[in-house]
């Protein structure tokens, strides 16, 4: 999917600013490009806005005084835009609007708050106080979340020296990778700059990939690392904790290819739900390799942050592999195969298999199932294949057997142990003669042709039972 684009942002003209405050035209009201807002306008105001930025200052206040001309003149620069952006400004040192304060928890001023679809998705700004950084960082966050890197210009104006910035490798901008990068992109757009691209030979050194690559690229030590530990906390209760210790750890294993990212666990939620993990497990360090191998260490205590990446350098931590639990029953004609049962079933059943990974939201795959049911159905009776379905987004796929970047994948492994990927039609009748082609004789098949004759009969009067 590709990233979301925000568009439709409402042009605000001096005659609305006049018609919400109902104040008669003035020369000032002429000029001012900053829309003033209070208790009785904002929520009317923002709802029609796909994106707007509030800043909520106090007269009395020195360093509010400083940004006014700065905002000022960022609001008439960013008027031009096409489409508008649109910059207003709130007095939270009013009684009236005491209760807007507190609602967006003004700890201090000024403070500016991006606010996104209506007002429905809230970000605390984070750019620069002058006008030319103001325009900039703005025009930044009202475009895609991540940047398409096309060439190796794009690349050298996403990647500063001096910031912090997220690059995904993807062999195609579609799949869960894909749509899981875009989510965290999104949630995380005002603290770094997002990229995407096809070609890793596109960016600052680097070898190229042929997996979902994210690559942090970093103004101090190596200029990228392909490896990050992540320490998730809450950071109203255990920030201090953490924070020194994690330093400490860091500065340790400086130049040692591990990036070191410190989150709150409030706005790192899509985090847990791209590792399969559960907020309760916080404080939470997390470490993710390359190639998708990922290690974790739920619930840990500041004290045990270097003797656990030791134990990680030395090759003494599992990795962790996601898996639903084996199902109790699987009698459906399609089965069930979660990670933990995917060794038993593919691989050392000595069946032909033909298995397809999907994702419950895809509608390819909605569309696909009514089929694998009707080629299952038409295999029930044969002992030797089994229909089956693997849920990507709840099983860790072996990235180093099969390679799923769009659902549904499908795949299937002849009982000799042939893996082929289908790229057939998506109908009963096609996918039956691939299976027919590429089908083998289960190993017992060489023994005696009696044996086989009553297998055979046993097998026949089974089937009348049944019936």
């Amino acid at each position: 999917m590709a990233a979301r684009f925000w568009s439709g942002v409402l042009v605000v003209s001096v005659a609305l600013v006049v018609l919400l405050s109902g104040s008669p035209v003035t020369a000032e009201d002429e000029v001012e490009k900053v829309l003033t807002l209070d208790h009785s306008n904002f929520s009317d105001v923002v709802s029609k806005h796909s994106f707007i930025v509030v800043e909520f200052y106090a007269p009395w206040c020195g360093h509010c005084k400083a940004l006014a001309p700065e905002y000022e003149k960022a609001a008439s620069i960013l008027s031009s835009h096409e489409p508008p952006i649109v910059l207003a400004k709130v007095d939270a040192n009013q009684e009236k609007n005491r209760e807007l304060a507190t609602e967006f928890e003004i700890q201090g001023f000024p403070t500016l708050k991006i606010l996104r679809n209506g007002g429905k998705t809230i970000q605390d700004y984070k750019g620069p106080r002058e006008a030319d950084g103001i325009v900039d960082y703005l025009k930044r966050q009202v475009g895609p979340a991540s940047a398409e890197i096309k060439s190796v210009e794009d690349a050298t104006s996403l990647v500063d020296e001096k910031k912090i910035s997220i690059v995904g490798v993807f062999p195609k901008f579609s799949g869960e990778e894909f749509e899981n990068f875009t989510a965290l992109a999104e949630k995380l757009r005002s603290d770094y700059d997002f990229g995407h691209t096809l070609d890793a030979k596109l960016l600052p050194r680097g070898e190229p990939v042929s997996k979902p690559t994210l690559r942090l690229f970093k103004p101090f030590d190596e200029l990228f690392v392909d490896s990050q530990a992540m320490l998730l906390v809450n950071f109203s209760k255990e920030h201090d904790a953490f924070q020194s210790k994690y330093k400490n750890a860091a500065t340790l294993y400086k130049g040692k290819g591990i990036s070191f990212l410190f989150g709150d666990v409030d706005s790192t939620r899509n985090a847990f739900q791209y590792f399969g993990l559960e907020v309760e497990q916080a404080p939470l360090l997390i470490i993710q390799k390359p190639d998708g191998q990922k290690y974790f260490k739920s619930n840990i205590e500041p004290d045990q942050i270097e003797s656990w990446l030791k134990d990680y350098k030395a090759g003494l931590v599992e990795p962790f592999i996601r898996s639903e639990p084996i199902p109790e029953t699987n009698n459906e004609p399609v089965k069930v195969v979660v990670r933990d049962s995917l060794q038993d079933v593919v691989f050392n059943s000595g069946k032909n298999v033909l298995l397809e990974f999907y994702a419950p939201w895809c509608g390819h795959c909605k569309q696909l199932a009514p089929i694998l049911d009707e080629v299952a159905v038409h295999f029930e009776n044969d002992p030797n294949v089994i229909i089956a379905k693997f849920d990507a987004t709840v099983n860790d796929v072996p990235g180093d057997t099969f390679d799923v970047q769009g659902f549904p994948t499908v795949y299937f492994r002849s009982a000799s142990g042939n893996l082929s990927q289908y790229e057939g039609d998506r109908t009963k009748e096609n996918i039956i003669s691939f299976i027919e082609k590429n089908r083998d004789k289960p190993a017992q098949s060489t023994s005696t042709k009696p044996e086989s004759g009553i297998s055979e009969t046993v097998n026949a009067d089974s089937v009348k039972d049944e019936l």
